[in-house]
């Protein structure tokens, strides 16, 4: 390729006015204007009976505070927050103030600003990079772009997830839950696993239960995190989990929740079939396994997996014996509505949320620590938990507590007496 016709590309060096910008910047000025104007006589008004030893009005205008510049996600805006002035007492304690809500002493940003910079930061920009990537959007001089701002907002969503993970949980009701263990190939100062749990309420909506920090996916760390959820009142056990072959998990699960039924998940299952076949029979083999788990009904994915065990049994028995041992519990979704088959089959909820977690963390060459990316994955998930898809039918889930049989996921009439 000719040199001359390639166009290299820079950074941002600064940011670009447009008109349309400056528009918006001096109409959003004049608004807030208008706005504390508003907030500055309803507080006047509100003493308006207040006089002092002289019978004159006791709370005045007194006016502006100096001007100081709010960042916004369309630069930096301009603005003068009005004062008062109480003539009626000396004494500071007894002083009437105006502190205006629109605009607090000390904010230097808006929310919006305060969520972007956090998030650009969990997308993939590194600390340190926060001045050149945000230059562009909001100026080069704006204030609160340095490395220490972005580890001050850090430490705020530490304490967002220390307070989350000790939440009551005595008025939840969980009716399905999908569990996973996740790495993230990043190097951390203690090798850990996270312990993720996703709860479907019996309203449909599926929300993040736990996420916790264990050694690898033993038996000893899922117990303690279920043991915690009971503790903090869930109480009621599950009437599905939903997980991978992690032992650990379905060891524990039996301690806490002993009514609470199993199934595995079959993506899972049939990625670990797969990597005991030769490459050569992949494609035809995941065709064979796709057949069980999308039969319309039990009988005909016994019929199915009886078909695989034929085929492949003589010349691979390990791969065979892989999907033979958890033969039972792979087809546990049939006894459940068949409108929540579709959810209910895989781990999906789990591993297409930290697909983020780890495209995130792959960016990152240092060395994390255990707390930062369990941080890293709370606030993830917790901006992906908006868009999770609820149930369908969620409606159905009230039948399932109250323990209605399901056959072939056809609810099963009771004949009267």
């Amino acid at each position: 390729m000719d040199r001359d016709n390639v166009v290299a590309l820079k950074k941002p060096e600064t940011f670009i006015d447009d008109p349309i910008t400056d528009i918006l910047r001096s109409g959003a000025k004049k608004l807030l204007a208008e706005a504390l104007e508003a907030e500055i006589e309803s507080f006047l008004a509100m003493y308006a009976d207040f006089k002092d030893n002289q019978g004159h009005q006791r709370i005045t205008r007194n006016g502006y505070l100096p001007e100081r510049e709010i960042q916004t996600g369309i630069g930096p805006v301009a603005v003068k927050v009005p004062r008062v002035r109480d003539r009626g007492s000396s004494d500071a304690t007894d002083r009437i103030f105006f502190s205006s809500t629109l605009l607090p002493p000390y904010l230097r940003r808006t929310k919006s600003m305060e969520e972007l910079i956090p998030w650009l930061y969990l997308k993939g920009i590194s600390t340190g990079d926060f001045s050149e990537a945000l230059a562009a959007l909001v100026g080069k001089d704006a204030p609160g772009l340095s490395a220490s701002t972005i580890s001050r907002l850090k430490d705020g969503w530490q304490n967002d997830l220390t307070a989350w993970q000790k939440r009551d949980l005595s008025h939840k009701r969980y009716v399905y839950i999908w569990a996973d263990g996740i790495y993230c190939n990043v190097r951390m100062d203690e090798k850990q696993c996270l312990l993720v749990i996703i709860g479907a309420t019996r309203e449909g909506r599926k929300e993040l239960i736990a996420l916790e920090g264990g050694f690898r996916e033993s038996e000893l760390s899922w117990t303690e995190v279920l043991i915690d959820l009971k503790h903090r009142g869930l109480t009621q056990a599950p009437k599905l989990a939903i997980g991978d072959g992690a032992l650990g998990f379905w060891k524990a699960l039996p301690k806490v929740y002993d009514t609470t039924r199993w199934q595995r998940c079959w993506v899972h299952k049939t990625a670990n079939v797969l990597n005991k076949l030769p490459k050569s029979l992949q494609a035809q083999a995941k065709q064979k396994l796709q057949q069980i788990w999308m039969a319309p009904d039990k009988d005909e994915a016994e019929q199915h997996f009886d078909d695989f065990i034929a085929i492949y049994g003589a010349k691979y028995p390990k791969a065979v014996a892989c999907l033979q041992k958890d033969r039972e519990v792979l087809l546990t979704f049939y006894d459940f509505p068949a409108e929540h088959w579709k959810h209910i089959r895989t781990t999906n909820p789990i591993e297409s949320t930290f697909a983020t977690v780890r495209l995130r963390t792959a960016k990152v060459r240092g060395c994390f620590s255990a707390k930062t990316v369990m941080t890293m994955a709370f606030q993830l998930c917790r901006c992906a938990q908006r868009r999770w898809q609820r149930l369908s039918h969620y409606k159905i889930l009230d039948k399932v507590i109250e323990g209605v049989t399901f056959v072939n996921g056809i609810e099963e009439k009771r004949i009267a007496a």
